[in-house]
């Protein structure tokens, strides 16, 4: 049956597009823009994939935040595993390695190597995101323990904020110089101005 139904979306899919397998077809990571992931959580996926590959174990992820990232396939909301299954025929023809999809409800993966024995699932235990607000962490998560299953542990990385340059810092000193920089030359033209009309008046009077 599930062979039956994936093989009916899989031809949906091509009809009307599924987001996800298009981007996994040459890159790492599927991230809707509506997963609302902060920008410090993005690179912290990126690194992670990038150190995972990097130590042997590349891997491929799909976070879908809402039924518009299915494309054509809104039917397996909130069924990840149906989904993994359904995105491991759409890309067999291009990638054969581990394939992660993270939703709102659990995981589903596929193309585990080596298999795991029946029944056995290295995501067992971990928090189901019931929300798109904590997709980011449960990916993180995730990879981390699949790479570490399949004997290649990838620890974390940590997040890297970036920080804005507030007024009072020292990105406002060259500021505060060329204000003051303005206001002396202000001064100096306003003095010019004022000595020019005594210059004027003397070189009217007459000489006796």
């Amino acid at each position: 049956m599930l062979a039956l139904a994936c093989g009916s979306f899989a031809n949906a899919a091509r009809a009307d597009g599924d987001p996800a397998s298009d981007v996994l077809a040459t890159q790492s990571l599927f991230l809707p823009q509506d997963a609302g992931i902060p920008i410090a959580q993005q690179g912290q996926l990126t690194s992670l994939l990038q150190a995972s590959a990097s130590s042997g174990y590349p891997i491929r992820v799909a976070i879908i935040a809402t039924k518009a990232d299915l494309g054509s396939v809104t039917e397996l909301w909130r069924q990840p595993q149906t989904y993994a299954r359904f995105l491991e025929q759409e890309l067999s023809l291009v990638y054969h390695g581990p394939l992660l999809v993270v939703m709102p409800g659990g995981y589903g993966f596929g193309q585990l190597n080596p298999p795991l024995p029946a029944g056995s699932s290295p995501l067992a235990g971990l928090r189901t995101p019931a929300a798109a607000a904590g997709l980011g962490t449960a990916a993180l998560t995730a990879i981390e323990r699949l790479a570490t299953t399949a004997g290649h542990p990838t620890p974390i990385p940590p997040a890297v904020t970036v920080q804005t340059p507030t007024a009072g810092g020292a990105d406002a000193l060259p500021v505060i110089a060329l204000l003051g920089g303005a206001l002396l030359i202000g001064v100096a033209w306003t003095a010019s101005l004022r000595a020019r009309p005594r210059r004027f008046r003397r070189s009217k009077i007459p000489s006796t």
